[in-house]
């Protein structure tokens, strides 16, 4: 018999931390977020589950006045207040020569990468569905280091990249500010999905 490994699991407090009890956040105070914080936040990212171990994304933290200046005129109307106040602004970009990568961080397999290399369309398909995977995961590490994170979906995507990417090789995926939550930072809690019409048992 195959001896059964016992997993940890999160306790109700860590479950609210990062799960029940986190909220978007739509303001910020101006406590400082500290550059190890924000490398707390990568390293719990690049756990994430990928295909292949390939983790296709990457992150620009935006956190100085100057690069502030350049991204906030491709911030819509409705979001460009929040991200001025946030701290850190978080551009979460997908890596379109993710496969480069394979020999470092897949080596049971190296030759994916001549696979990956040739075939555009299965690239792109199978990185950028690992990219969403961290990215859902980003938000959970922003709240498991005691962070509010606070995505946007209101941005130019195509100015951001042509400012912050303009070799082409990085593409922005998702905008999020980061910090401590300022003045009536939460809209009221929306319904969830009932769990009958989401889950099925097979």
């Amino acid at each position: 018999m195959t001896d059964t490994i016992t997993l940890d699991k999160l306790d109700e407090k860590g479950r609210q931390i990062v799960f029940t009890g986190a909220r978007t956040s739509n303001s910020f105070a101006d406590t400082p977020v500290s550059d190890d914080e924000l490398r707390e936040i990568w390293e719990l990212t690049r756990f994430t589950p990928t295909m292949a171990n390939t983790q296709p994304l990457r992150v620009v933290f935006v956190r100085t006045p100057e690069g502030k200046e350049r991204l906030l005129p491709h911030i819509a109307e409705g979001n460009a207040a929040k991200t001025a106040a946030a701290p850190v602004t978080a551009i979460l970009a997908y890596d379109k020569h993710w496969h480069e990568e394979i020999p470092n961080v897949f080596p049971i397999r190296p030759e994916m990468k001549d696979y990956f290399a040739a075939d555009e369309a299965a690239r792109h398909g199978a990185g950028y569905h690992s990219a969403a995977l961290q990215e859902g995961a980003f938000i959970l590490a922003t709240r498991a280091v005691g962070l509010a994170a606070g995505p946007i979906a209101g941005y130019d995507k195509d100015g951001i990249d042509e400012e912050f990417f303009p070799e082409g090789n990085w593409t922005t995926v998702m905008v999020v500010n980061i910090g401590h939550p300022g003045e009536n930072p939460w809209f009221d809690r929306l319904p969830r999905v009932a769990t009958e019409t989401a889950v099925v048992w097979a």
